[in-house]
């Protein structure tokens, strides 16, 4: 039988591949869902274990791959310390390279890592390209092509999912081959800590191993386009199972997921997803960013598909109260694209302090440099150089985005969610953001060496005035998972265009109501 510590991974047990009872020309496939750049992340809750292990699956890359057209598929798997204490160690990485016009692999490989033992192995598939894979007929249950896990998640996405079918595969697991199927059962509303999905409820089993039904597997797909698995449950001996969504990183053009019906939460799009919002057709186009904004370096080298570009500077002054003097001024800034600490990256440089009015009462001298991945804009090192009042803060902090930990220059080992940013790389991820009111994303964020969920909700357009100027402006709502989820009634108003440029940031504070407004430099009439 299938080892009952993988089930644990649930992903293991969730391969498919497509065929229902027809002939195997009218199974639908949809190409549309495998999309270079789509990284999808869970949190695994097992028992009484919470956090038990993490699971990212991302497509990275496409083009010729081995001599032949193939899209190249990942996965990471990889159990918390708690678990790897008391139960079982899994650091386990797939790699698969499939036909895009088919979904089918035609090569693997995997470093498995388990129980302190390490092993890699590669397989060749030998699939044959494009449509040469699919015969024009195949007998009643017989499917064309055999998948690993990895291959077969995706390729389950690409089916239509229709009411009370039921979908037949093959799956290649540690060199066994399983004869499965698929059914779809009903739908419901799945609610997660990053929002709400409208999903269809499938149903997994096997013929050739009786006990893995006992475990009575059902995956939850979001009931759109993409079809992402939301939601995967099992039942186990000793306790139940389950892989929640906490993560998806969409590329340039990927449809969103779909918002249920009704009063129910809109779906947010959970990690930063480096494209430009969509507009309904039926808006007029939004007039452009304030003119003079001290945005510098409007010649810097563009990022692709994102809103800003190498050399932008942002300057604000800070308010407090109803006082019209700037107690201080903070400096955001999008420094040289190089390699940093090995890797690409993209250096982007904070500055804040307070000024002589607010000094003694509470210095605030803060700098912050976050070096980022260019295309996810999530950080791998952060620098921390801070005085606030009287505490001081000097850290570094590495982080590992694949394996979700963080080690500090001290040496302590943090566990994130895999896609954590720290407080700047944010502030420029949520730019990229779909702001559409009334949308609500969810990312991972670091504040004081331990993570918290960040909910970022748009909640309406309006004008706001800024300097002699008014401005078209989304106002978003910064929340967290906290129990005082909106202490600070953190508001930031971004502006209505392409270029999202943050425009006012307000929040209650121990000294008061505190106002951070773009700079601008009056427009000289000529």
């Amino acid at each position: 039988m299938l080892p009952a510590a993988a089930v644990i991974l649930l992903f293991i047990f969730v391969p498919l591949a497509a065929q229902s009872k027809r002939d195997v020309e009218n199974i639908s496939f949809s190409p549309s869902i495998y999309r270079v750049g789509e990284r999808l992340t869970y949190n695994v809750s097992f028992s009484n274990f919470i956090n038990a292990a993490h699971i990212e699956l991302f497509i990275a890359n496409g083009g010729t791959i081995f001599d032949r057209p193939g899209l190249e598929l990942r996965a990471h798997i990889e159990t918390t310390e708690v678990v790897n204490v008391a139960l079982y160690s899994i650091n386990n990485d797939y790699t698969t390279f499939i036909d895009p016009a088919t979904g089918i692999p035609f090569r693997s490989t995997e470093v498995i890592r388990e129980g302190g033992n390490t092993s890699d192995r590669t397989s060749e598939y030998n699939a044959p390209v494009g449509v040469d894979a699919i015969p024009n007929k195949l007998r009643l249950g017989e499917f064309p092509g055999r998948f690993d896990f990895l291959s077969a998640i995706y390729r389950l996405r690409a089916l239509p999912l229709a009411a009370r079918s039921t979908y037949y595969f093959n799956i290649v697991y540690d060199q066994i081959e399983y004869k499965a199927q698929l059914k779809v059962v009903g739908q419901e509303i799945v609610k997660t800590k990053v929002g709400s999905f409208n999903t269809v409820i499938t149903e997994v089993r096997t013929s050739a191993d009786t006990k893995f039904n006992d475990y009575k597997v059902k995956v939850y797909f979001s009931d759109d386009e993409r079809h992402v698995p939301v939601l995967i449950t099992a039942r186990y001996k000793v306790g139940d199972i389950r892989a929640e969504i906490v993560g998806s990183q969409l590329p340039e053009g990927a449809p969103q997921l779909t918002p249920p019906t009704g009063p129910v939460t809109s779906i947010p799009k959970t990690q930063p997803t480096p494209v430009n919002p969509q507009r309904p057709q039926s808006r007029p186009t939004p007039p452009p960013s304030p003119t003079n904004t001290g945005a510098g370096g409007a010649g810097g080298a563009p990022l692709s598909g994102l809103p800003f570009a190498v050399g932008e500077q942002l300057n604000f002054n800070f308010y407090l109260g109803n006082s019209p003097q700037p107690v201080g001024t903070t400096t955001f800034q999008v420094r040289a694209r190089s390699r940093y600490f090995g890797r690409d990256g993209l250096l982007l440089a904070f500055r804040g302090q307070t000024n002589s009015a607010l000094q003694r009462l509470f210095a605030v001298n803060d700098q912050i440099n976050s070096y980022v991945d260019p295309t996810t804009l999530v950080p791998f090192r952060t620098e921390l150089n801070l005085q606030e009042g009287r505490r001081r803060t000097n850290e570094t902090l590495t982080i590992d985005q694949e394996r979700g930990s963080i080690t500090t220059d001290k040496g302590t080992r943090i566990e994130i969610p895999v896609g954590t940013h720290d407080i700047i790389s944010v502030f420029y991820a949520l730019r990229s953001f779909n702001l559409t009111p009334t949308k609500r994303t969810a990312v991972s964020l670091l504040v004081n060496d331990r993570p918290l969920t960040l909910f970022i909700t748009a909640l309406k357009r309006e004008t706001i005035e800024l300097g002699s100027q008014k401005v078209q402006a989304v106002q978003l709502s910064l929340t967290t998972d906290d129990p005082q989820s909106d202490r600070y009634a953190l508001r930031l108003w971004v502006s209505d265009d392409r270029r999202r440029l943050p425009l006012r940031i307000t929040a209650t504070t121990p000294l008061g109501p505190v106002r951070a407004d773009l700079a601008i430099i009056p427009v000289t009439q000529q």
